[in-house]
Order: C-alpha cells, then structure tokens, then sequence
C-alpha cells in the first residue's frame, strides 16, 4: 500500500506524495510524524530514507528522500546551491490585482507567548524571493502557481499575506484558518552529476478537489 505515495525512486532518492495534515518531523506538541512510517519506505534496503528538506504539516506534495548518507549529502548540498527547481500551487482568498509578480522579502522570526511563533517581514531577516503567476481565477479565488527560489520557513505563506496582499485559503497562521489550507507542492527538480535528473509531480490532492479545484488548467 505505501507504494502508492511514491512518485519516484531509483537507487539513491525516493520522492513521496506527502499528505496533508503530517508533519515531516517530530516536534514538543507532534505526537505524530511522517518519521514514523519511514520503514515503510526501505523497500529492501537495510536503512530507512531520511526526508532532504521540509513540508509545512498542512501542506501537501512533493518530498525528497534520501536512501543513504552520502546521498542525503549530495541533495542537501543541491538545495544549498540552488540546483533544485520546485513548484507549488495555492488557492488565494481573493485575486491579486496584478497576473504575475516577484515577491523579495527577507523574512525572520517572532514569538510570544500569547500567539507562539510566526514568520514576519524583516529587513534584517533572511533573504527570500518568490516568483508568482496566476493561472486561474474561479468563484472570486485565484490559483497561484508559486516557484520559489529560497526555502525559508513559511515563505509562500507569508510572501501571499504579506507581499501580494492575500493569504492562502486555509492558513490558520496567516489567514482566516477557515477550511484546510489550499497549499501543495506540485512538482520537484533535483540536479544530478552524471544521472539523470530526479523529477517528479504529485497530482492535486483530494483538498483541492473537494474545494473545486480538482480541474485548475496549471
């Protein structure tokens, strides 16, 4: 049955459709983690395969594994030098003024113990850019196809808050929270010396389907 989140594998890289709702990672107040069900992934290797990068708990879509250490290595040094190309899709609550854009702003982190933490815009914060481009408009709602070329914590969710001026459907943190958050990352490009490329594209899942996205022309 676990083969069926699998959209690619090979000897060395496993990429997995993630479900929303699981985080990749434990955490203090995460009793539940996609690390739990990493043996479920050898198929017949020894080692289990350690995720490269992270997926926010409720977005869904593409993630990378890796089947060994020294591979593992390899794909993170690949993020570092920007030899990975992704793509994800949202739902706006609301449609941007304009039907393409480039949102640059460096992002940092604040916390209270009333809210928790969040991500905000500062000008001290790291770097973080985001190419954007609207490809339907349906009941009011924009679907935007994000490609990001930084991998900041919470970086599209903040960059449609606060850079184009509406936050993704869904987003407890950033927006309204009403109704799961419409965020997938759609497709994943790995670089690789003397290999073929890994690439892979996770099909819209039953969030966007259920929302009337199912069918959005990307």
């Amino acid at each position: 049955m676990w083969d069926k989140y699998v959209l690619f594998i090979d000897g060395e890289a496993i990429v997995i459709d993630k479900p929303a709702g699981l985080a990749v990672h434990p955490g203090t107040r995460t009793r539940e983690s996609f690390e739990d069900y990493l043996k479920h992934f050898r198929f017949g290797f020894r080692r289990e395969p350690l995720p490269v990068h992270r997926l926010d708990r409720d977005t869904s879509g593409c993630l990378l594994l890796a089947r060994n250490p020294k591979a593992h290595k390899r794909f993170q040094r690949a993020f570092e030098e920007k030899k990975v190309a992704k793509t994800y899709v949202a739902v706006l609550d609301g449609v941007p003024e304009a039907s393409e854009g480039t949102v640059d702003m460096p992002l940092g982190k604040v916390s209270s113990a009333e809210e928790g933490w969040r991500m905000v815009n500062d000008p001290k914060g790291r770097p973080s850019l985001t190419r954007w481009r609207v490809a339907e408009v349906r009941d009011g709602r924009a679907v935007v196809v994000f490609t990001p070329e930084t991998g900041r914590t919470h970086q599209l969710r903040v960059h449609a808050a606060d850079g184009i001026g509406i936050p993704i459907a869904g987003d407890p943190v950033y927006g309204a929270g009403k109704g799961p958050m419409l965020l997938h990352a759609l497709s994943l490009r790995v670089e690789r010396d003397g290999k073929a490329p890994i690439e892979a594209t996770a099909p819209l899942p039953p969030t966007f389907v259920n929302a009337g996205f199912g069918d959005v022309q990307l």
